[in-house]
Formats: structure tokens, C-alpha cells, sequence
């Protein structure tokens, strides 16, 4: 057998396995199959990788179903389902240089205040990203892939520069206005975007950039404000210290006014003692002087008493005798005057030459 033979003898052996035999259904249409089954497995899955969701349509009903779970989706063939990836991770837009750029990088924002004044910023940041929950929301307004991303940069410039401009040079420096203006600007923004299933998650704008001579008096006005913040500093530090020193002196005087208290509250002490002490001596004298005075009173009443009984006695006594006295006759009267002028010469030397009379003057010579 030539070489030529043993080729279509073989050629013809993998032919009968292929078509199969004894009624076996052929091998070729088994992996046919296979390949086919595979290949329609294949083209209806979708993966879900982390940062993106899924949007499922169904063409038939037009209905809409928002997948948010990492994985693998699954879509009916022959076009009955669509399936739509969204990348909802954050995403940056800025605003810096002279001219847009991209849909995610357009122009610095110039802002005119108040005032009239301009200011600019040199790099606003506005970080965003599509609303997971609202995904079929984004792809039917926006498009698909990245398409959202158009919504910021008309959004932002507009919104951002009505907020700014209703600051003057003058607050917009403040960082309380400053920050008031971002949040009045991201809610303005988001009322808008939401309703496309966008959502701004952050605004950050550097100091704003004024004109040179502008410049020079923000730093003059902060140098000046620098000074301000080291003499309050001081002033706090000297109050600090102020305060120190009046509790060490109060302290100090709290010591010495307790114990000069506890020295008059002793000496109080004592004096009450003392006080006690001589009010119990004085109601001992008085008691004393009280029953001496009494018992005094009662002997010298008791000696007046008797006194007067002995008075009262001899005033009897003499009236008796002055009215036996009275009642004796005159010779009898005459003659006790007798003995009581015993020794006394009466000299009767009459003014008158008649013989009656009219001064007598008796002078008691040699009276006993």
C-alpha cells in the first residue's frame, strides 16, 4: 500500500466518525452545535466590573431595568434585549487655562462681582459622577458611554458665575461668603442635573485672583489681620496671665483671711468665754449684793420699827407729861420755871420813866 493509499484510508476514517454510523447522529452536527450554543452564551452575557452599572431594555415592551450589582448580566438574543454600561465612578471636571479642551477641562472662570470689580479663579474643580439609581434616566438624556459628561461644562460656568457674582470683592475674600456662594452654586447645579441622573458631589475653587494692585492690598489687609491675630494672641496670653496672678493673689488673701479668722473667731471664743464667765461672777455679785441689801433692808426696817415703837413711846411719854404739866397749878409751874432759871439773871431795864414797861431782856449768865 502506497502512501498515497494509506492517506484516503485515513481521510475516510475520520469522515465515518464525523458522519457517524449504525444510525449514530452525526459527530460534525454535535460540535456545530456546541460551537453555536457557545457562541450565543457568550454574546448574551455582559460583565459588570466595579464603578459601572447596567441598563437593560427590553426592545419588545421598551421597558427599562437598572442593574447596580457588579457581575454578569444576562440579555436574551436576536435582539430582544439591550444592554447599556454606564460608568458612575467620579469623575473630575475643571476650568483652568485659556481655552476648553475637553469635555472634562474647560477655560478659567472670570467672574464680575458686584461691584463691577472682575476676580478669576485658576483651577475650579467640580467632581461629579452619574447617579447610579438613575442610570436608564442618564443614557435616554445624555447618549451613551461618556456622553454625560457634556451636561458641566454650560452647567457649571453659568451657575458658578451667577453665584460669584452676586459676591463683592470685598466678601468674596471671606471665607464664610466664599463658602456660602459654593453651596448656593451646587444646589442651583444639582437642582438641574439631577433630573438627568447627574449629580455634582463636591465644588472646590481656589482663592480668587484679583488685579496686581488689588492683590497688594488682600496682602496688606492680611498682614494687617496677621497683626491683629498676634495682638489678640497677646492680649489673651496677657489676660491669661493677668488671671493667674490674680489667683495666686486671691489664693494668697484667701490664706491670710482664714487665718486671720481662725484668730478672731479663738479670740471671739475666749472673749465669749470671758463674757460668760464675768456675766456668771456679776450674777453672783448681784445675788449676793441682793440678799446682803435684803437682808439689810429687812434689819434696818425691823430697827426703824422698833424705833419708832421706842418714839411713839417717849412721845407718850412726854405729851403725859406735858399734859400733867399743863394741868398743875401756876405756883406749881412757877416754881419748876424757878428751878429751870436757877443761876440765870433777868435784867429789866425800862425804856420809859413810867412804871409800866415795855421791853424785858433776860440774859443767862452763868447758866448751868
Amino acid at each position: 500500500m502506497t502512501a498515497t493509499d494509506k492517506a484516503r484510508e485515513a481521510g475516510r476514517s475520520v469522515l465515518n466518525i464525523l458522519r457517524g454510523s449504525k444510525g449514530e447522529p452525526s459527530r460534525l452536527w454535535l460540535a456545530a452545535g456546541a460551537l453555536v450554543l457557545a457562541i450565543v452564551s457568550f454574546r448574551s452575557c455582559t460583565s459588570i466590573e466595579a464603578g459601572e452599572v447596567a441598563v437593560r431594555v427590553n426592545n419588545i415592551t421598551g421597558s427599562t431595568e437598572v442593574i447596580t450589582q457588579p457581575g454578569l448580566v444576562m440579555r436574551l438574543p436576536f435582539g430582544i434585549h439591550s444592554v447599556f454600561l454606564l460608568d458612575v465612578s467620579p469623575q473630575t471636571f475643571h476650568m483652568r487655562g485659556t481655552t476648553n479642551k475637553s469635555a472634562l477641562e474647560g477655560r478659567e472662570l472670570q467672574v464680575r462681582a458686584s461691584d463691577g470689580s472682575m476676580f478669576a479663579f485658576n483651577d475650579t474643580t467640580l467632581l461629579f459622577r452619574a447617579m447610579p439609581g438613575k442610570a436608564d434616566i442618564t443614557v435616554r438624556d445624555s447618549g451613551l458611554g461618556h456622553a454625560y459628561y457634556e451636561w458641566m461644562l454650560p452647567y457649571g460656568r453659568s451657575i458658578l458665575r451667577d453665584e460669584f457674582g452676586l459676591e463683592s470683592t470685598i466678601s468674596v475674600s471671606d471665607p464664610t461668603s466664599f463658602f456660602k456662594a459654593e453651596e448656593r452654586a451646587k444646589r442651583r447645579i444639582n437642582e438641574l442635573l439631577n433630573a438627568h441622573g447627574v449629580e455634582v458631589t463636591s465644588i472646590v475653587t481656589p482663592r480668587p485672583r484679583f488685579s496686581k494692585d488689588y492683590e497688594d492690598l488682600i496682602e496688606a489687609r492680611n498682614q494687617t489681620e496677621n497683626q491683629l491675630a498676634v495682638i489678640d494672641s497677646e492680649l489673651s496670653r496677657a489676660k491669661t496671665e493677668r488671671d493667674r496672678k490674680l489667683a495666686e493673689v486671691e489664693r494668697d488673701q484667701n490664706k491670710i483671711i482664714q487665718t486671720k479668722r481662725a484668730e478672731l473667731e479663738k479670740t471671739l471664743a475666749t472673749s465669749v468665754t470671758a463674757q460668760t464667765e464675768t456675766h456668771r461672777q456679776v450674777d453672783t455679785y448681784k445675788i449676793e449684793k441682793l440678799g446682803a441689801g435684803q437682808a439689810t433692808r429687812s434689819a434696818a426696817q425691823g430697827r426703824a420699827t422698833q424705833l419708832k415703837g421706842q418714839l411713839d413711846a417717849q412721845f407718850s411719854s412726854k405729851k403725859s407729861e406735858i399734859d400733867a404739866f399743863k394741868n398743875q397749878p401756876v405756883e406749881r409751874v412757877m416754881e419748876r420755871l424757878g428751878e429751870r432759871l436757877e443761876g440765870v439773871t433777868i435784867e429789866i431795864q425800862p425804856y420809859r420813866n413810867d412804871g409800866n414797861p415795855q421791853r424785858v431782856q433776860l440774859e443767862n449768865v452763868g447758866a448751868k
